[in-house]
């Protein structure tokens, strides 16, 4: 097959450069995006006088007929043409004949590629987000049917002070509606249109790039020719909304995977989300936990893979930027891939509330006697210092502050008195906090409801 740039050399590409160079093995991906940009930059063609309208007319044509035969797996793709938009454009020809060759005027395959990914992106990011909603409305689901459930909140891994679970799932929500934000702003950073400015210097062809913008929906322009060929900030932007994602399905793991084991018996994962043992009978493996763990660690490679390739590049464009669809259609992938996962765990989990609930008198109620002394008058270092000799006592007693009187307490300080024997209830303590924010049962009743409304639930 004839290359269109060939005409300059006087040897033929050896095949290992053209295995070597080529990328549509995986920017074919981008088959149905690139067709839709051509047939925007059909109508700028003619809108400029550069093409006739028969000349138009075929074109869309012919391009409508490589967009179906796409979409149903029976265009052939060859590595020899290297990337996808020489494939696509070379049957063009093929079919067209000798009109198929003005398609090119005025377009470089930098910008053409720019303008490729960035189609995609838009396209990716808003499914991205249909799945992070669906995420977070199950979510709000799991708290509005926890809020009399109360259980430990764990600061270093040690039982920490009492919450209702529904703080817990409430917090998950708020990570993945900020996943949310950064999307839009990765979509908000793609949303400039980088076609029409040629190779590097934009083109001498009086191509109206508005209607260009128009024509695929883009809200502005790359407002330089030289920005616009080399800039792949927004492919970082998606990468990185990629990786914090996958951080806080990697977290929201980690704990359901602890919640379900033995000893902490928080959670019941169901069967069919969980695999055995090759040798042990009795396992039951929380994998698809473990792999969303697992997977995060790919989205951060693919970031800092770009990253690493970016930062030594001269201005403009260089073969090197290739090196960004891989990691980009691997982390679109990847977290889609996760997120629905976790929705599939979401679906199936089971709560075990007798074993979350922690006891009266636990000790996870302490910083509250504390507090108790403070609004008696007393400074808090000092009644931090109180409670603690009272609970290393209880401890060398082998006792709980459950079965405590009133008169040890007073031995410890005479501030106590009987209403405080009612703060060695954890659901009393949970619902002492009723600041903004807190896990006060109004409180968080006020955060489900906001929660239902922002989630149009």
């Amino acid at each position: 097959m004839r290359k269109p740039w060939e005409g300059r050399f006087k040897e033929k590409t050896q095949e290992f450069v053209e295995k070597f160079t080529q990328s549509v093995s995986f920017d074919k991906r981008l088959a149905l995006e690139d067709i839709t940009q051509s047939l925007a930059h059909i109508k700028t063609l003619y809108e400029a006088g550069i093409l006739t309208q028969e000349e138009m007319l075929t074109l869309q044509n012919v391009l409508e007929d490589i967009k179906r035969e796409i979409q149903e797996g029976r265009f052939v793709f060859s590595e020899e043409l290297e990337d996808v938009h020489m494939n696509i454009e070379a049957e063009l020809i093929r079919r067209s004949g000798e009109v198929g060759g003005k398609l090119h005027t005025g377009r470089s395959r930098n910008d053409q590629i720019a303008t490729d990914e960035k189609l995609y992106i838009k396209k990716e990011i808003k499914e991205c987000i249909m799945l992070l909603k669906d995420l977070r409305k199950k979510l709000v689901k799991l708290a509005e049917n926890s809020v009399d459930v109360i259980m430990p909140a764990y600061t270093h891994l040690q039982r920490a002070q009492p919450i209702r679970l529904s703080h817990y799932f409430l917090a998950y929500r708020e990570m993945f509606l900020g996943d949310e934000l950064r999307f839009c702003y990765a979509y908000r950073m793609t949303d400039f249109l980088p076609l029409g400015s040629g190779a590097v210097a934009g083109v001498d062809f009086p191509l109206n790039r508005f209607f260009t913008a128009k024509e695929l929906n883009f809200r502005a322009l790359v407002r330089n020719s030289l920005q616009a060929t080399s800039d792949r900030d927004y492919v970082l932007d998606t990468l990185y909304a990629c990786a914090v994602v996958g951080m806080h399905l990697s977290r929201l793991s980690e704990d359901l995977i602890l919640w379900s084991t033995q000893e902490f018996g928080f959670v019941e994962l169901p069967d069919r989300l969980c695999t055995g043992s090759s040798i042990m009978p009795q396992k039951k493996n929380p994998d698809v936990l473990e792999l969303i763990r697992g997977k995060t660690g790919r989205l951060y490679g693919n970031l800092l893979s770009l990253l690493t390739s970016l930062k030594g590049l001269p201005t403009a464009y260089n073969r090197d930027l290739q090196e960004d669809k891989e990691p980009l259609f691997d982390s679109i992938d990847t977290v889609k891939a996760c997120i629905e996962a976790m929705n599939l765990v979401l679906d199936g989990l089971s709560l075990r509330v007798e074993n979350m609930t922690p006891p009266f008198g636990d000790p996870i109620i302490a910083t509250d006697l504390a507090n108790y002394l403070v609004m008696k008058g007393l400074p808090f270092r000092e009644a931090h210092r109180v409670v603690g000799n009272l609970i290393a006592y209880l401890l060398s007693e082998n006792r709980s502050l459950g079965d405590i009187k009133l008169e040890e307490l007073r031995d410890f300080s005479p501030l106590f008195d009987e209403d405080a024997l009612s703060l060695l209830d954890p659901k009393v303590v949970a619902d002492r906090r009723r600041t903004y924010g807190g896990t006060a049962k109004e409180e968080v009743l006020r955060q489900i409801e906001v929660a239902k409304r922002e989630e149009g639930m």
